[in-house]
């Protein structure tokens, strides 16, 4: 090898080592970037022939010397055994036991008990029995007033459930007892004391319902509910009402073919009517059909159906036959974080003197029971999450309903100086009246998860309603509110856990028709907005003992849900909660 063949083996040999030392040198774990513009493709010109046998001159000659090697081979003892392996469990934090049963008793001002409790039992793993029951009660004591203003409500409810593997089962029966006092009397109107001793105020409903329902987990026939009703009070009203509720499911294709069966009986009677009307009377009987296809395609369900009637007004020997569009879409945009939704829909609603009651519990025992025509309701919205713990959803729907039912109040029979007949006929109780009524709506709601512990939402929902009739009684959407609003927070830490809610309700309109006058001499009444804070706060002594507090109406408002009727003002209860299992 001559000599300058040697130097380019040297240059050669340095810059290998400085390329392996630069990378040694460099951080193993860079990350480095490389552009492939082309791949390559070599061709056989591109090669360089390398002689066969090249003739190499160089001065200086290496001679090759022998190396030999060995390799000493020396035992060693080992005395290692290996031991055998263990798996050790991961340690998990104690699950929390969830208590099954539990009992809350509580008292508060206005002398006011509450006593709450579920109680169940599961023999074995197919069956399960128990009964819930609920009393709050009040002796009144809102200033000012002229009658009684305590209340009363009882509930309780027994079921019985039975889990077979093809099929499920429960029974239900409940008995409910509500006590109110007709105290809203006009202030403007100033009664004698012989007047006021002569008026019974007093008012108590009983209801009993029987129910069941069954659902079968395969085949056609997907189960059902029954439901059987008896409602009263105490001025000799009487009202049954039966509801039948079959459902059948089976595919086509693809698809899922769904339909529910209506048969609805409705029989009520009041004793009398008001102001020496003749006797009330409702009886109704319908039948409705319910079709409805289900498509599902990826993120966008449609279902396409309608809903049938066919219904009997028994007390006037009439019938008629209703049909609604029952269409809806949602379509999710982006997975969790926008959806849409639509739909067009309608319905008939069979009202009843029960409904009423739970609406307003001062109307009088004297009303006129129809049914509404909800002619359709059309509805827009979006709903999803903005970030990954607030999630939110809008709406805006368009409907119209034909005798729609509003409240107003009962035109008073006295001037304070003449006795009344009846308790609820001076100017202390309500009436209904049916309008045909167009609303455009507007809902919106908002839910924020700060943490696992803490939680926070709201809503508000804007209304504007157009009444058809142009008669006076029909003037306005009676005691309707066109704005209400909410807001509420939670809290449950290991240890304390809490919450409050805040309402808003805007002002609402009431017609007022003054003693021996008509209807065309009737003012308008404004019941103001009002805003009501209730909150709650308890400690958990064990998992089993809690303390609780809740304070109602903290602004001490006594604003009117109806006209003439004070609401308590600032209410304060506090109580314990004992869970337990058998």
């Amino acid at each position: 090898m001559n000599n300058h063949m040697r130097k380019i083996i040297f240059i050669i040999s340095i810059l290998t080592s400085a390329a392996i030392f630069a990378q040694v040198e460099k951080d193993s774990l860079g990350v480095e970037q490389v552009n492939v513009v082309k791949p390559y493709t070599p061709s056989i010109s591109d090669a360089f022939k390398v002689k066969e046998n090249p003739s190499l001159k160089r001065k200086d000659s290496v001679v090759k010397q022998k190396v030999n090697y060995t390799i000493y081979s020396v035992p060693v003892a080992s005395t290692f055994t290996p031991a055998k392996g263990k798996a050790k469990g991961l340690k998990r934090a104690p699950k929390e036991h969830i208590y099954e049963n539990y009992l809350s008793v509580g008292f508060g001002n206005y002398i006011t008990p509450v006593v709450e409790g579920f109680v169940h039992n599961k023999p074995d793993r197919t069956t399960d029995y128990g009964i819930f029951f609920k009393h709050h009660s009040s002796q009144g004591g809102i200033k000012n007033l002229l009658l009684d203003d305590s209340f009363s409500n009882s509930d309780i409810d027994f079921f019985y459930k039975k889990h077979e593997r093809k099929y499920q089962w429960q029974a239900d029966i409940g008995i409910k007892h509500q006590a109110i006092n007709w105290y809203g009397l006009p202030q403007s109107i100033p009664f004698l004391p012989a007047v006021l001793n002569n008026i019974d105020e007093r008012q108590s409903y009983f209801g009993i319902n029987l129910g069941g329902n069954l659902t079968f987990e395969k085949g056609i026939f997907k189960g059902g509910k029954v439901a059987l009703n008896n409602f009263s009070d105490k001025r000799n009203s009487n009202e049954i009402h039966v509801l039948i509720n079959p459902k059948v499911a089976f595919p086509i294709a693809s698809e899922l073919i769904n339909a529910d069966a209506t048969i609805e009986f409705l029989d009520g009677s009041f004793k009398k009517g008001y102001n020496l009307a003749p006797r009330n009377k409702h009886s109704f009987v319908n039948f409705g059909f319910h079709p409805n296809l289900e498509i599902l395609r990826n993120d966008l369900t449609v279902r396409l159906g309608t809903k049938l009637y066919y219904a009997f007004d028994l007390q006037n020997k009439a019938s008629k036959l209703f049909a609604y569009p029952n269409v809806t879409a949602s379509y999710r945009v982006v997975d969790e974080i926008f959806t849409v939704f639509a739909g067009v829909t309608g319905d008939l609603h069979q009202n009843s003197y029960r409904q009423f009651v739970a609406e307003n519990p001062y109307v009088s025992p004297t009303l006129n029971v129809q049914q509404s025509d909800e002619q359709y309701n059309a509805f827009l919205g979006a709903k999803g999450k903005i970030i990954a713990n607030v999630g939110y959803n809008f709406k805006a729907a368009y409907s119209h309903t034909k005798n729609s039912p509003l409240f107003i109040q009962n035109q008073t029979l006295t001037d304070g100086t003449l006795l009344t007949s009846n308790a609820y006929e001076a100017g202390n109780s309500f009436e209904v009246i049916y309008d045909d009524i167009t609303t455009l709506a507007f809902t919106a709601g908002l839910d924020i998860d700060f943490s696992k512990e803490l939680k926070f939402g709201g809503d508000i929902t804007l209304a504007d309603y157009t009444t058809t009739n142009t008669t006076l009684l029909n003037a306005e959407a009676w005691n309707l509110p066109t704005l209400k609003a909410g807001l509420f927070s939670n809290y449950k830490g290991q240890k304390w856990f809490g919450g409050a809610k805040l309402f808003f309700e805007s002002n609402r309109k009431d017609l007022v028709v003054p003693y021996a006058t008509i209807a065309n001499a009737s003012h308008i009444n404004t019941n103001a907005s009002y805003i009501d804070l209730n909150a709650n706060i308890g400690y958990q002594f064990t998992a089993q003992l809690s303390v609780f507090a809740k304070a109602n109406n903290i602004f001490s408002v006594n604003y009117q849900p109806y006209t003439n009727y004070k609401t308590q003002g600032f209410q304060i209860l506090g109580g314990l909660t004992y869970k337990f299992d058998f």
